[in-house]
């Protein structure tokens, strides 16, 4: 804690931390290891996955034959983030740089996914943010550090391993459960103020907000122990 800080400290020990101003990279780091969400529905269409071409004969929810990098734009709030190919994120940042940073992703995926798995879970995929700070060891040129949040269901996408059934969509820990109230409510990309743009909002009942809650900690509690919480939802 700061010297400046510590006479505060009753006040803010254990519910403040320390930060850094990073310079954010303007692209989201998707790694995914299966063919699900927004890359099942461009393969459908162009048998590719961000640009990428992909094997025929895919189905939804095959695992990949090895984890992929599939980066977006990173938008401002309320507008749309946009599925890129690896080329054009290297036209955003730099190639150099785009390749450090994916192969960053790659290995924190793959960390991930392993400890998913022994627990009895699987990381279909999940997205990285990451900034530039200035190096600790040459303040002249600057380092990479993974910002915002990492590995939660909010922004990964968790499969139970013993219900995992290719061919069809995954029950899922993740927030495609809002997703899919949503859109039977009415909801489609375009349509974010509300119902046909009217600027009211879209409401969502309070069962899907307790059903999402509910799963939320039943990820992290399998994530934590390998097993899930008595009475806890089907998911």
């Amino acid at each position: 804690m700061p010297e400046e800080l510590k006479k505060y400290r009753d006040q803010l020990e254990g519910r403040s931390m320390l930060v850094k101003k990073a310079r954010v990279l303007p692209i989201e780091f998707i790694v995914r290891g299966y063919l699900t969400g927004s890359a099942w529905a461009e393969y459908k269409k162009s048998g590719t996955m961000h640009g990428l071409p992909l094997p025929e004969g895919m189905i939804e929810s095959q695992q990949l034959s090895q984890p992929l990098v599939t980066p977006s734009t990173k938008a401002e709030q309320g507008a749309h983030d946009e599925n890129i190919s690896p080329e054009q994120a290297g036209e955003l940042i730099g190639s150099e740089l785009y390749s450090r940073v994916a192969d960053i992703s790659l290995k924190l995926y793959t960390t991930a996914a392993e400890y998913a798995f022994s627990r009895g879970l699987i990381l279909a995929d999940t997205k990285f943010e990451f900034g530039l700070i200035p190096s600790a060891s040459d303040p002249s040129k600057e380092e990479v550090i993974l910002i915002d949040e990492v590995l939660t269901p909010d922004s990964s996408r968790y499969w139970p391993l013993d219900q995992y059934a290719p061919g069809k969509p995954q029950p899922s820990f993740d927030k495609q459960y809002v997703r899919n109230s949503l859109v039977s409510a009415g909801y489609r990309k375009g349509w974010e103020s509300g119902p046909e743009g009217n600027g009211e909002g879209w409401d969502i009942d309070e069962a899907v907000v307790r059903g999402t809650q509910e799963r939320y900690r039943e990820a992290e509690e399998i994530l934590r122990n390998g097993e899930q919480l008595p009475g806890a939802p089907q998911v």
